[in-house]
């Protein structure tokens, strides 16, 4: 039985910015489709590893790099077409990175920029990042709406709808749910974790509580204004975890 190539390789890697050493000679593979978790205190080469993969940390006049990185067996630090190997790594920092464009063309630019021209094929790409990113039953009817317009929660995960949006091989997350309230990020994991019929009656309940606080502010008995906005997201959360399993797999 021939051996599975890693995705990626690491072996004996050393990070050092002047005379700090970051990272003291760290090796571990990661297989293809594995999800891979790093965690450490702040300040103990987290980032400087994945800007490493990613051949970012080459901005940094300072840092030294010792050790090999290799990307499907091949060196990665051998790639002649730099731009071309970063395009294979999505990397989605702490903070959500907004551009000044529309929640459409945040998620369209990098497409375009290697060539995507026509309409439906971005429409396409555009509405499954956003669903991928648990995004875009929140914004699918302001798609021309500024992205910086949206909540911090809401640019962090534009962000990473426009990580994917030129399909990377790899993405790294760099403690990419700061941005979003732990309660929300716990919300996302444990509706993930539910079946169709038990998030069926939860959208059902979800609906029914809208209805009513509708009621309640119209007749101006509404009380907790935050709740309407709490039931409207998890009602379109639920909805875009619905799409995404029912939508036939290319």
């Amino acid at each position: 039985m021939v051996a599975q190539t890693a995705k990626l390789n690491i072996e004996d890697l050393k990070v050092s910015y002047g005379d700090k050493q970051v990272i003291h000679g760290i090796s571990f593979d990661i297989q293809p489709n594995e999800i891979f978790g790093v965690i450490g205190p702040s300040q103990s080469g987290k980032t400087s590893m994945l800007r490493v993969i990613n051949r970012t940390i080459e901005f940094t006049a300072n840092a030294r790099v010792e050790g090999t990185v290799k990307m499907d067996g091949q060196n990665a630090y051998h790639v002649k077409d730099v731009y071309e190997y970063r395009r294979r790594i999505g990397m989605v920092a702490p903070l959500p990175v907004g551009l000044p464009l529309t929640i459409y063309d945040n998620v369209a630019f990098a497409p375009r920029s290697f060539g995507m021209k026509g309409k439906s094929e971005l429409d396409e790409l555009v509405t499954r990042c956003l669903e991928q990113a648990a995004l875009w039953d929140e914004v699918k009817d302001r798609l021309n709406t500024l992205g910086t317009m949206l909540s911090g929660g809401q640019q962090q995960r534009l962000t990473i709808a426009r990580a994917l949006s030129h399909q990377p091989e790899v993405l790294c997350l760099d403690e990419f749910s700061i941005a979003i309230d732990p309660v929300t990020t716990m919300k996302i994991e444990d509706v993930r974790a539910k079946n169709d019929g038990e998030l069926e009656s939860e959208l059902m309940a979800l609906k029914k509580e809208q209805l009513n606080l509708r009621f309640q502010r119209a007749t101006g008995q509404l009380e907790n204004t935050a709740r309407v906005r709490s039931v409207r997201r998890d009602i379109a959360r639920i909805k875009t975890i619905l799409n995404q399993r029912t939508r036939p797999s290319s």
